[in-house]
């Protein structure tokens, strides 16, 4: 049998293959390398193209990838009941997101951006509690609380530099990037139970690649004479590493442990990229910003209830 042959190959390391929950952490621990390194890919790559341009090439990088799935995709149940929370799916993330995220990292460093990322397991809990009907602890409310206070004051604390010129209104911009990515995290859900994730992220490629396209008209849209290598190789890395990579490792991690646990995973994205904007764009947080990220963590790991009522996360 295949299967055994694949067992007996796999012998030398059954300690690691059999225990599916090493399995999934690594995973997961990959995923969020992935995320917290495109915040600084993205920001490296707006160096030398526009926004728009390159979430545009990064969509359409993502759906040159998904082609050899068509021929699967095209034998799924879809229904015309599908339509609309798919577009809308679509419409949160990647549309409404990436304009929110390529215009914040042009105002605020990545290292910022990426601390306003720990509110997303939050406001999905608050979301689902409001459109799911799942419990929302006290706990978790005031997990909430102290870590928007410490958004804030991450926020107040940021001085202008030439990595961050408006850290204000770059963090505000990246907060409603987080608010998309609840709208789209919530449909996701709701899609899941009929349609397989891989499905869901092609159809996040594709509908970002018919929205951002046209945007490329724009008299506002400077589009690039040159294409240094350096930049091209940001966004490719973009559109199948982080595009693709970083949510198919997520949702093997998800479907091995409980949706609360793995969205808690979410808040290492900022350690990860705080190292690396260290490291690569020499980005640095000042004493006090060090302080509020402090802030923002404690009010994060308070709201962890891990109780079955309150199992959610991204998914």
């Amino acid at each position: 049998m295949k299967s055994d042959r694949v067992k007996k190959g796999l012998a030398p390391f059954g300690h690691w293959v059999n225990n599916e929950g090493l399995l999934s952490t690594m995973a997961l621990l990959a995923a969020m390398v992935l995320w917290g390194s495109s915040f600084v890919a993205m920001k490296y790559a707006l160096r030398y193209f526009s926004p728009m341009v390159v979430v545009f090439a990064r969509m359409i990088v993502a759906t040159i990838c998904f082609l050899p799935f068509i021929p699967t995709f095209s034998r799924l149940p879809l229904t015309r009941a599908h339509i609309l929370p798919l577009a809308l799916m679509g419409f949160c993330e990647p549309c409404l997101y990436f304009l929110f995220e390529a215009a914040a990292l042009g105002q605020t460093s990545a290292s910022e951006a990426s601390m306003i990322t720990t509110l997303l397991p939050l406001l999905v809990a608050m979301a689902s509690g409001l459109f799911l009907g799942e419990r929302i602890s006290r706990r978790t409310i005031t997990g909430f609380i102290i870590a928007a206070l410490g958004a804030l004051w991450l926020s107040f604390a940021g001085s202008v530099s030439e990595q961050a010129p408006n850290p204000m209104l770059g963090n505000l911009l990246e907060f409603l990037a987080m608010v998309s990515a609840t709208g789209y995290i919530i449909l996701m859900k709701q899609l899941s139970r009929t349609l397989p994730p891989l499905f869901l992220t092609a159809m996040q490629a594709f509908i970002g690649t018919l929205f951002f396209g046209p945007l490329l008209l724009l008299p506002v849209v400077q589009l690039p004479a040159a294409f240094p290598i350096s930049a091209v190789l940001s966004v490719l890395y973009l559109g199948t590493f982080v595009t693709i990579g970083a949510y198919g490792l997520y949702n093997f991690g998800v479907s091995r442990v409980a949706a609360n646990q793995a969205a808690a995973f979410i808040n290492l994205i900022p350690v990860f990229t705080l190292i690396m904007g260290f490291v690569l764009l020499g980005e640095r947080l000042s004493g006090w910003q060090l302080m509020a990220c402090i802030v923002v963590f404690c009010g994060v790991f308070l709201s962890q209830d891990t109780t079955e009522e309150c199992e959610n996360g991204k998914e």
